[in-house]
């Protein structure tokens, strides 16, 4: 039988879960450019779907992953997806065309459901409220500290190899990560706790989840905020590579933003217990619409400098920091008895949001970052206005009014 733990290596080892989801986006970044040339793609805005479509292949894979989890175990579960992603990185070293390339990555969104889900499920067995919110805020640290480093390490197989090496180094990287759960990770939900996979069941979550007005309101705020750093994330070499011609400092620029979103949600960590996850949800959606307001204004009265937009990405990405963590306990918490399926479904409703919106918002970059700027503008101040009103019944509720 393995044994239990300890919290420090449970956390990383959640972190190191969820993290198989950053560094298969982040490390890509840096071949967008050379994948489009390889493989014949004329309009370069087409390279974003190298990162959409593992997204798309996550928002199904996860409404598979979480009821299973419920009905078979976290373990089981966390092997498939595992197998199944690295499959998909196998198909997409091989690949020879642009479209298997993305069914490939379509593949490894599939597998890597499974551990993204499932890592969240398995802290939400061991902890609660503000604990599960604090260790949440931990592991999304460590998560975030993999985008500092993944364009860096992308680049260097790159250089070495080629691109097609950096589909290796996912294989290596899932392998070690595999391997971890199957010798330390004990199973956390016990067959008495276990709910059979059925229709009823999932229509039972289903409504569960829109019925709550909590964890419906934070699910599409988790796919408003989601969306506008999706929208980021497509068209980010092309904002520092082309529009500010950054070159290979690019990998440098988004670790040092990655680092910065890291380390407000280590704060967040700190700060939750004295402040509660609403007040900083409400706090930081209001950050992001302020800053984004005033960068798209200035738009229309200077020209925009490269230490001008990392400004405003190190005040989104503080603010991102800070509110990530919180999103998902405070959607996930009244949904203790159905945590496998409600976030299965909460995952899968605000990636298809967020993937509508963000494939939207790239496909309309245009060189400038008018679109991205107008896209955090407005759904931030969507996301501000749930949390807001959401907060606000949850005070007159605990107060009886």
């Amino acid at each position: 039988m393995a044994l239990r733990i300890s919290e420090k290596e449970f956390t990383l080892l959640m972190a190191l879960m969820i993290s198989i989801v950053a560094i298969s986006i982040d490390a890509m970044l840096p071949a967008l450019g050379l994948i489009g040339a390889d493989l014949g793609v004329a309009d370069i805005n087409r390279t974003q779907l190298v990162i959409v479509s593992i997204f798309s292949g996550m928002a199904i894979g996860q409404l598979v992953a979480g009821p299973l989890s419920d009905a078979l175990g976290r373990k089981p579960v966390l092997n498939a997806g595992i197998a199944l992603y690295l499959a998909g990185s196998v198909a997409c070293w091989l690949a020879a065309d642009f479209t298997l390339l993305l069914a490939g990555r379509f593949v490894q969104g599939l597998g890597v459901a499974a551990p993204y889900v499932t890592a969240v499920s398995v802290v939400r067995d061991r902890f609660a409220g503000r604990d599960m919110a604090r260790v949440m805020s931990l592991v999304m640290m460590v998560f975030i500290l993999v985008p500092a480093i993944a364009p860096s390490l992308g680049l260097a197989v790159m250089h070495v190899s080629g691109w097609r090496a950096i589909f290796l180094l996912y294989i290596v990287y899932a392998v070690m990560v595999g391997s971890w759960i199957a010798v330390r990770l004990e199973e956390t939900l016990p067959p008495s706790h276990r709910v059979p996979l059925t229709a009823a069941a999932f229509a039972h979550g289903f409504g569960q989840v829109l019925r709550n007005r909590t964890t419906a309101t934070y699910m599409v705020a988790m796919g408003l905020t989601f969306g506008s750093l999706i929208g980021y994330l497509g068209a980010s070499r092309q904002i520092f590579q082309d529009q500010f011609g950054a070159g290979e400092r690019f990998a440098l620029y988004f670790g040092a933003l990655a680092l910065v979103l890291g380390g407000a949600s280590l704060l967040n960590s700190r700060l939750v217990g004295r402040w509660g996850m609403r007040l900083i949800c409400h706090r930081g959606a209001l950050t992001i619409v302020a800053a984004s307001a005033v960068f798209l204004a200035l738009h229309g009265v200077t020209a925009i400098t490269l230490p001008m937009f990392l400004a405003y990405a190190a005040v989104l990405f503080f603010a991102f920091g800070v509110m990530f963590g919180n999103l998902n306990a405070i959607a996930m918490e009244p949904m203790g008895d159905v945590a496998g399926m409600a976030s299965a479904i909460i995952g899968a409703a605000s990636s298809v949001i967020s993937l509508c919106l963000g494939t939207l918002i790239g496909q309309l970059y245009d060189g400038t970052l008018v679109p991205i700027a107008a896209g955090f503008t407005v759904l931030g101040a969507v996301s501000w206005l749930l949390i807001r009103g959401e907060r606000r019944w949850h005070e007159q509720r605990l107060s009886g009014t």
